[in-house]
């Protein structure tokens, strides 16, 4: 069956809304987080996966719900105002993926199940009132990453006091992102490609001081993954800031997303060394490959 076939399918808009190669980065900061709560309870580990899936899916499926009259002028061939999918049927998804993911998560813990609600909780916040706010927009979908790691170290409940900082990398990767990202239909500013930018070099040197805050984080194991990192992200959030054009700040957005397990394979590998953090590093071509199908933003 040919790629054009299946995207007549009905049920091919409704995968649509739900991003799937984000949902594979989802996956990844939870592994990111499993490694620092030392890969133990891997009986946790399948219920958690699920869990971020639910809950990444339910919160982009609402993201389209919300935005379906500016996506009418702006973005027509969205899912929603192409009338391949209906707002019902969207909800139903967004409930049903939501309902999904925290129920999967208090299978894996209760501290687990709390995580997840507040996931959701952020997720539908931004969606309905954040996103329209210039400086709140950032942190609050960085949040929602900060916490999707810490699902992963809810596998060990007892971790998420000593750990919780580590939220704060993904809440600087992802607000750099969407800062950019603010431009990709009429062109962005400068000054927020700068912001975007220092951003980016908060989360590296967050990474490179991690290893003196632990002994368990073994930075000799993450440098080749922290290398790659830069070699991703750096060249396309350069470019889109010297040419602010939708275009250049597209591309620099999907490949920041995408490159978010570049990111969380980094924090796999100090915590969990250099094998692990190849097969966190290996869902990098799986969203790669999936990212030909379907959008990313």
């Amino acid at each position: 069956m040919s790629v054009r076939t299946l995207r007549e399918n009905n049920w091919w808009a409704y995968l649509e809304l739900m991003r799937p190669p984000n949902l594979v980065t989802a996956a990844a900061d939870v592994l990111a987080g499993f490694a620092v709560a030392g890969l133990m309870n891997a009986r946790a580990l399948p219920w958690l996966v699920v869990a971020t899936v639910g809950l990444y899916g339910g919160g982009v499926v609402f993201n389209d719900v919300f935005d379906r009259e500016l996506d009418l002028a702006e973005r027509p061939e969205r899912p929603l105002p192409s009338g391949r999918a209906t707002v019902q049927n969207a909800v139903t998804l967004g409930v049903s993926l939501f309902a999904i993911g925290i129920g999967a998560a208090f299978f894996a813990s209760p501290a687990s199940g709390f995580v997840a609600v507040a996931i959701a909780a952020a997720a539908l916040f931004y969606d309905v009132w954040g996103k329209r706010q210039s400086v709140l927009a950032p942190l609050n979908m960085g949040a929602c990453r900060g916490f999707n790691l810490l699902l992963g170290i809810s596998a060990v409940p007892a971790l998420l006091g000593d750990w919780w900082f580590l939220a704060l990398v993904p809440v600087a990767y992802i607000a750099a992102i969407t800062a950019v990202s603010r431009g990709e239909v009429h062109g962005g500013r400068r000054a927020t490609g700068t912001l975007a930018l220092v951003l980016l070099g908060a989360v590296i040197c967050g990474l490179l001081l991690l290893a003196t805050r632990s002994a368990r984080f073994e930075l000799i194991a993450a440098l080749p993954f922290l290398a790659i990192f830069i070699g991703r992200v750096i060249p396309p959030f350069w470019t889109a800031y010297r040419n602010p054009e939708p275009l250049e700040i597209r591309n620099a957005v999907k490949t920041g997303v995408l490159s978010l397990i570049v990111l969380d394979a980094t924090i796999a590998a100090g915590f969990a060394g250099v094998l692990y953090g190849l097969i966190v590093l290996s869902l990098l071509f799986v969203a790669a490959r999936i990212a030909r199908l379907f959008a990313v933003t």
